[in-house]
């Protein structure tokens, strides 16, 4: 292996983590966030190294194109995908809870909220109130001047301050919401979890038309309740244990040793306004070993 080899390699090897979390945070899917490395190890591996200032800046200018990519195909297929579709989960090691910015900005409740922005706005945003990108290093990411770019920037920050959970939610929090559910599965006594499911509180499930699941949003306490009570009885005869998933505190229950479906949950006021399933199996192959994220 040569010399400029190496060097590429020490600096791609270095920054992996982060780019990875940089394509992941753009695109919600883990497996769609390692073919954008691919093929930013591509492009990298023919780069003039010797005309390179920042290596790092540039290997995050590489991914960001390369997700932007990824991401309009990514709609595209959403478009046909079996019911709602849900971001992939991670089992995440416990120093990305540690950064409590880095949890919020990687939780599910947090990704289903960027999944309403539009391509280059989420991308903005990311590399923006992510990873603290300055507006020039983000124009030349994604194609822009610096004051599109700060236009975009502000309309994104908007667009998520009103979908946002309300304040950041403690893992004490999230934690007790989950070991009610679990104390509902484990007796059977549904009220403990009922008296903590906001009136307006949304089940979503992805089975990707793979796995049975909830094939559209279900709305309003009574109405979750009822679809929770079908299932308890199901999911008492599996293993439903506490994980730490996308950086927040989450249930992963398994039947057989096999991660069937992974529990999380968005928490505002101190009720469950978000319950989300996640069963199709395509999206659980990083549940059996920890994914590092960075910043």
């Amino acid at each position: 292996m040569s010399e400029r080899t190496d060097t590429a390699t020490e600096a791609f090897v270095a920054h992996r983590n982060l780019l990875f979390t940089v394509a992941y945070e753009m695109l919600g899917s883990a497996a769609d966030a390692e073919d954008v490395l691919q093929e930013t190890w591509l492009r990298w591996t023919g780069v003039d190294l010797d005309e390179i200032e920042n290596q790092r800046a540039y290997l995050v200018r590489i991914t960001t194109r390369q997700a932007l990519s990824r991401l309009r195909t990514l709609g595209r297929r959403k478009e046909s995908y079996v019911g709602p579709w849900l971001p992939e989960p991670l089992l995440t090691a416990p120093d990305v809870a540690e950064d409590v910015e880095l949890a919020d900005n990687v939780s599910m409740a947090m990704l289903l909220v960027l999944e309403t922005l539009a391509p280059t706005e989420r991308a903005v945003f990311v590399l923006r109130e992510v990873f603290d990108l300055d507006y020039d290093e983000i124009a030349n990411a994604v194609d822009k001047t610096p004051a599109a770019v700060r236009q975009i920037a502000h309309r994104a920050r908007a667009h998520v301050a009103a979908r946002r959970p309300r304040g950041v939610v403690s893992p004490a929090e999230a934690r007790g919401a989950l070991a009610a559910f679990q104390r509902a599965v484990e007796t059977g006594e549904l009220q403990d979890l009922l008296d903590i499911l906001a009136p307006d509180v949304v089940l979503l499930g992805d089975g990707g038309g793979v796995v049975q699941a909830v094939l559209r949003p279900v709305t309003g306490a009574e109405k979750v309740g009822r679809v929770l009570a079908a299932g308890l009885g199901k999911m008492a005869e599996g293993t439903l244990l506490p994980a730490q998933v996308n950086g927040y505190p989450a249930l992963v229950l398994r039947f057989d040793g096999e991660v069937d479906t992974v529990l999380a949950v968005r928490i505002d006021d101190g009720l469950i306004t978000g319950l989300y399933a996640v069963r199709n199996p395509e999206k659980l192959s990083h549940m059996d070993k920890e994914t590092a994220l960075r910043r």
